[in-house]
């Protein structure tokens, strides 16, 4: 029966939401001024509006809490000073306590994140059907049906429903779901292809090898799911003291009782010492930061986010897409042959890929064309699943793509070309190598580039004492070559979600609460289980910014620094805002008990310490830090 209660009551509290805080708050606004200054002959004290509209909601969440769990919350202090005030009639005094308690009430609600769909869009990238095939014929079966072991072909677009092995075929699969790489990797017959990642040109035999639960896609859904559950909250500074500041309350107000015999003083203390200014001191500073992260492009949609935040050690950045602008620009054309300059094989290398649908070839031609302007038209063109193009331009033959391509079409591949292809793969460039008329002319090297903005902006995060790491699915290459530009010494690369989850937990157990810093889907868990996961908003999947606490709606990871700074400025604030408001409620305690104070007047002065809060609160919606000079 209790039970029952006990639910209809938390049913009954939970109606309406912030849309109900919001008018009980401005009825009881309204009825407290005309209680003050007398302004409407009522039969009644217009403070009961406040009373019944915000007190009642807090009396009964004590009354909740003690029943349930014996938890004392602060709300079990403003309960006995609303029930003191209104059994020795003071009623504008309870009517002011309860509606500065529900106006911080309203300020935490509106700081909580809002619903998360990140698992919800995972599932639904989760291939449906896969293509079965047996002998000549092809029927498609549900993708859950799939046995370890059968035969699968995949075509061009679709998405690899299992894991498995390449038996037959070539082709280009793009694996972002799970590495982040932002190239398309090829795969030939032996090679291993994961669920959920997407076949781009070649159709392609498989046989399946982990399905069901067991599949890369579905453990990447339990991952988010455990990430998620592993963070623990921040609970409220006023909830956390509660019980010591009812213990000293009631002592306090007993004492003075017993030894003045005036109860009036006992319930001044009990009002005096309600924790309003406490209540609002994080809330008000929570908001007030959000509201000039929001200006500097940051969406936080955890409300405890900056909290965390603010005792990070450490920033894992994922490298695509976040440090690099996520795509690949062509950056060294190189000539193998005296036959030709390099303006003219690059012209004859972007007319090669001119219609090709791969994102090597469309990069040659958007660089070529950025630099150069008109490209050649070439006369046919041959799509090679896996290796690369053939084309005829102006009379030559042309075969542009990786070594295996060449190698297979017959063409010498000397020593000196070797090497200069291994050097710019030593730097984390992907090579293209050009063939003209059966003889290699050149290579053209091609990467993803660092933001203009990166070195800046690791620099400043240095400078606030935080660590960058680098955490990324790239190729130790890629990697390296990247954290040298910017100075970064701790580098993990070839890292899969998996991978990525486990650095950050190694971090956090030793000590170091870790931000996460990323933009695919397969940053998603680690976005999850780190302290504070940052989403690049723009370029980032919608995943991954579901996943995080704090989205980068315009990209600008230059703003980063002053995130982190702008975090440890709350801290500060919110330190002050609870010292001042605890200083405050002791002295008016002094002067309650000396009879100075009433319970009016009592509610005023803690009233004015609630105004101060907010005020000092306010000056965080402007504040911006000034940096120093940053590294060269």
């Amino acid at each position: 029966m209790m039970k029952k209660v006990i639910g209809k009551l938390e049913e009954f509290l939970e109606w309406g939401g912030t849309k109900r805080k919001v008018v009980c708050l401005a009825l009881s606004g309204v009825a407290l001024l005309i209680s003050i200054f007398d302004l409407l002959p009522l039969p009644f004290d217009a403070a009961w509006v406040a009373i019944l509209l915000c007190g009642v909601p807090i009396l009964l969440e004590a009354i909740i809490g003690l029943i349930t769990s014996f938890d004392i919350k602060a709300d079990v202090l403003v309960s006995l000073a609303l029930v003191a005030s209104v059994l020795i009639g003071e009623d504008f005094a309870a009517g002011e306590v309860a509606f500065i308690m529900q106006l911080g009430a309203l300020l935490e609600d509106l700081t909580v994140a809002k619903a998360r769909a990140g698992i919800e869009k995972l599932v639904h990238l989760t291939p449906q059907t896969a293509r079965i095939v047996s002998g000549e014929e092809e029927r498609i079966i549900p993708a859950e049906q799939v046995q370890v072991g059968e035969i699968l072909r995949v075509l061009p677009g679709e998405s690899i429903p299992v894991d498995g092995v390449v038996l037959s075929g070539q082709t280009s699969v793009n694996q972002a779901v799970m590495t982040g790489e932002s190239l398309p990797v090829d795969k030939a017959p032996g090679d291993a292809v994961s669920s959920g990642t997407v076949n781009q040109f070649g159709a392609f035999d498989m046989r399946a090898t982990k399905v069901g639960e067991d599949s890369s896609i579905q453990r990447m859904i339990r991952l988010v799911q455990s990430a998620d559950a592993g963070k623990a909250k921040i609970v409220g500074i006023a909830d956390r003291w509660a019980t010591w500041i009812v213990v000293i309350a009631l002592a306090s107000a007993a004492l003075t009782w017993w030894l003045t015999g005036e109860i009036i003083r006992a319930v001044t203390i009990l009002v005096v010492f309600c924790p309003c200014a406490l209540v609002l001191a994080t809330p008000t500073a929570i908001m007030a930061a959000i509201g000039n992260a929001t200006k500097h492009g940051f969406l936080v949609r955890e409300g405890d986010a900056l909290e965390r935040l603010a005792a990070v050690r450490k920033v894992a950045f994922d490298k695509t897409g976040t440090l690099t602008h996520g795509a690949p620009r062509v950056v060294k054309v190189e000539c193998c042959t005296a036959e030709y300059t390099e303006p003219a094989l690059y012209a004859l290398t972007a007319a090669a890929e001119l219609r090709s649908e791969h994102p090597l070839g469309k990069a040659v031609v958007q660089c070529y064309r950025a630099r150069e302007g008109t490209i050649p038209q070439p006369e046919d063109f041959e799509m090679l699943p896996g290796r690369g193009v053939r084309a005829h331009v102006m009379g030559k033959a042309i075969l542009a793509g990786n070594r295996a391509l060449l190698i297979e079409r017959g063409v010498a591949l000397d020593r000196a070309a070797e090497q200069r292809a291994e050097a710019s793969l030593s730097q984390g460039c992907t090579v293209i190598y050009v063939a003209v008329d059966g003889q290699l002319a050149g290579l053209i090297a091609l990467a993803d580039t660092l933001r203009e903005e990166s070195a800046e902006m690791i620099g400043r995060v240095e400078s606030l004492g935080v660590q960058p790491v680098l955490l990324t699915g790239d190729h130790e290459s890629a990697a390296r070559a990247i954290a040298g530009q910017l100075r970064i010494t701790q580098v993990h690369a070839g890292c899969l979600p998996q991978d990525k989850l486990d650095w950050i937990g190694r971090y956090q157990q030793a000590g170091q609460p870790v931000c996460m810093v990323g933009d695919g889907i397969n940053d998603a868990p680690a976005l999850k289980k780190a302290n504070v996961g940052i989403a690049m908003g723009g370029v980032g999947s919608d995943i991954a910014v579901d996943a995080a606490d704090i989205a980068l709606v315009d990209d600008e990871v230059r703003e980063l620094p002053h995130l982190l700074a702008l975090a440890r400025r709350m801290m500060t604030t919110i330190k002050c805002n609870l010292t001042f408001s605890m200083a405050l409620n002791f002295v008016a305690i002094v002067l309650a008990m000396t009879g100075v104070l009433n319970p009016v007047v009592g509610a005023l002065v803690h009233n004015a310490g609630s105004v101060l809060v907010i005020v000092n609160s306010a000056f965080l919606l402007g504040w911006k830090k000034k940096w120093k000079a940053s590294r060269g």
